[in-house]
């Protein structure tokens, strides 16, 4: 992984427009993204970037003789350093490219890699980091993993005769996947604690989702006054960050703000940061915040939806989407945003920035966390004590009458209630 006590990095981004390839992104937003997202590595410096055409992907080398060439010309003369891959590159392309150019290479995934090891803070986070990042080594051995044995405190191992290099290395790597897996799941047990602890809370969660650098992070600052890292690069939040606050409403609830959504996310890290999306699929109330300045907003939100469909949340909870950034466009395209949303049902347009016209918002999820409640007639046992303590806790009890196998009660509750009665 990049270390920030290098000095600066000078980098220069890529994005290959296969032209034979049908389901290509649009070429210069790509680019544009290719390039926030090397922007997100502090230690380096973007000092050049370029679409580049390619007919069709050269097995070998990606690109042709003739346009290696050309780009070796290029980043020599700029003192290139390291090249950004804006795609997929074979573990073969990235050897010969890197032996042509005299330069480092990172892929699109390699490059996410680094800058979700930079953003991780919780155990659990950092671990699923260096987990994804092993896999992502495993499936190219091209150098060999001798650092991997330091990690490893230096016991080492003995390899078998007649073993290869490239055995050597998948053992080792399988070795401390299978030691980052214990931990994890220890840490994921300590966190499924937290949640069980959580579920004895009767306030509703708001999960706030988005393609990342849609302004979740300072919505979630603007609604609960907390200091989350936000900033204007991507992938600026990685772990979730939960806080309690109180709506208008005078109802509490608790805000959470998850990892930004991506196109093309490396499948070594969906996998991975499944379980910062966990938060995601417990929520009662999924807010999708969407950057309506950015020229694709569309297919931003599609692939939102997409990862929301998979994780099995779409048909749960309700979704209210809010269109943010209205400040950053020009009057008349935020006056049509605005009467859009004005006529649409749960439907917001906001600035996290400014504050402007989160009254609204606030008022939508005050009424769509606000569960109608309903009596109902439950059976304990003298042995179900910690039950018969949660629901007087929770002050639902209407009327409790003792009988010779335990109690018979009358409760007043939400279906939220209800649902985590049913867990304890």
């Amino acid at each position: 992984m990049l270390s920030h006590d290098r000095p600066i990095t000078r980098a220069w981004v890529i994005h290959p427009e296969v032209k034979s390839n049908p389901d290509r992104r649009a070429a210069e937003p790509a680019l544009e993204e290719g390039v926030s997202l090397a922007a997100a590595l502090p230690d380096l410096e973007v000092v050049g970037a370029g679409v580049v055409p390619l007919p069709k992907v050269h097995p070998g080398k990606l690109f042709g003789t003739g346009k290696i060439a050309e780009l070796r010309h290029v980043f020599h003369d700029a003192e290139v350093e390291l090249v950004l891959v804006d795609g997929p590159l074979t573990p073969v392309q990235q050897r010969n490219l890197e032996k042509e150019w005299d330069v480092k290479i990172l892929d699109r995934t390699g490059l996410i890699l680094e800058i979700f090891s930079d953003r991780a803070r919780t155990a659990e986070g950092v671990l699923q980091v260096e987990m994804a990042a092993l896999s992502y080594q495993r499936t190219r051995l091209v150098r060999a993993w001798t650092h991997l044995e330091r990690q490893r405190g230096g016991l080492g191992f003995v390899g078998g005769p007649g073993e290869t290099q490239i055995e050597a290395d998948r053992r080792a790597i399988d070795m401390q996947l299978k030691a980052l897996r214990q931990q994890l799941d220890k840490v994921v047990k300590t966190r499924t604690l937290h949640r069980a602890a959580r579920a004895k809370v009767p306030f509703p969660i708001i999960a706030l989702v988005g393609y990342t650098n849609a302004g979740k992070s300072t919505l979630f600052n603007r609604l609960t006054g907390a200091e989350v890292f936000a900033k204007d690069m991507l992938f600026a939040t990685l772990d979730p960050t939960m806080r309690k606050i109180q709506l208008p409403s005078g109802d509490d609830v608790i805000m959470s703000d998850t990892v930004g959504f991506i196109s093309d996310l490396p499948t070594e890290l969906v996998a991975a940061f499944r379980a910062t999306l966990e938060e995601v699929l417990d929520a009662d109330l999924i807010v999708h915040v969407r950057d309506i300045s950015h020229p694709q907003t569309e297919e931003q939100a599609e692939d939102v939806n997409q990862i929301l469909t998979s994780l099995g949340v779409a048909e749960g909870a309700p979704i209210l989407e809010v269109w943010n950034k209205i400040d950053q466009l020009d009057q008349d395209a935020a006056d049509a945003v605005m009467t859009k949303a004005d006529r649409t049902e749960d439907l917001f347009a906001v600035s996290a920035v400014t504050g402007a016209r989160m009254d609204g918002l606030l008022a939508a999820m005050a009424e769509k966390v606000k569960d109608p409640r309903s009596e109902a007639e439950l059976a304990l046992t003298f042995a179900q004590g910690r039950e018969r303590a949660w629901l007087f806790d929770q002050g639902v009890v209407l009327d409790e009458t003792q009988v010779d196998d335990g109690y018979r009660l009358k409760v007043l509750w939400t279906a939220l209630q209800q649902e985590r009665f049913a867990r304890l």
